[in-house]
């Protein structure tokens, strides 16, 4: 029995139930302490002398995936929109010049200039 299992004991015994759970306490982490270092010394030794230790199989863990029969969208009421029907995304906006003269409200881009 390690001494902390002993002061546990004896702490009990006595009635000192406060002093008995910090002993519980201290023995279970050693207790812990000692295992982790322990394994912690086992991982260092075999981290690589793993060649006599087979692979492992490598096991499905889901099942496939479905096939998408065609690419679509959700409408606002819920309902499926092909891509038949679907916008590409594409701007949309006719950026060709009228001829008109470049003007922004209240400014005379032609300011200064003589007309002849």
């Amino acid at each position: 029995m390690s001494e902390e299992v002993k002061s546990f004991v004896d702490k009990l015994a006595a009635g000192d139930n406060a002093g008995a759970g910090d002993a519980f306490k201290d023995a279970l982490r050693v207790k812990v302490g000692q295992t982790l270092d322990n394994h912690r010394k086992d991982m260092a030794g075999n981290l690589f002398n793993q060649s006599n230790t087979p692979i492992p199989e490598v096991e499905a863990h889901s099942d496939p995936k479905p096939e998408i029969a065609d690419v679509g969208t959700f409408t606002h009421d819920g309902q499926v929109q092909t891509s038949n029907d679907v916008k590409d995304g594409s701007a949309e906006m006719d950026l060709t010049q009228d001829g008109t003269a470049d003007t922004m409200v209240g400014v005379d881009v032609n300011a200064g200039e003589q007309n002849s």
